[in-house]
């Protein structure tokens, strides 16, 4: 399994939260491409809900990722 930023893009607007089956289905009607169903495929179902695609791809950016200090400038 493997995430990219790209990829990811396209579970922003999955209903969250959602099981591992739901945001399979959310892919395929939104039109995901197909590396993005077999990832979610990947996933472990233990039968709780994902609460945001952190918990899919922990790595996934956060807009702290991009904050900065204005008058570091």
């Amino acid at each position: 399994m493997y995430w990219t930023l790209e990829l990811a893009s396209y579970l922003d607007d999955a209903p969250w939260p959602a099981t591992k089956d739901e945001l399979i289905d959310y892919a395929i009607r939104s039109g995901a491409p197909l590396e993005v169903i077999e990832n979610l495929q990947e996933l472990e179902d233990d039968g709780e809900p994902y609460e945001s695609i952190e918990e899919v791809w922990p790595d996934y950016p956060t807009n702290d990722d991009y904050f900065y200090n204005a008058d570091e400038l």
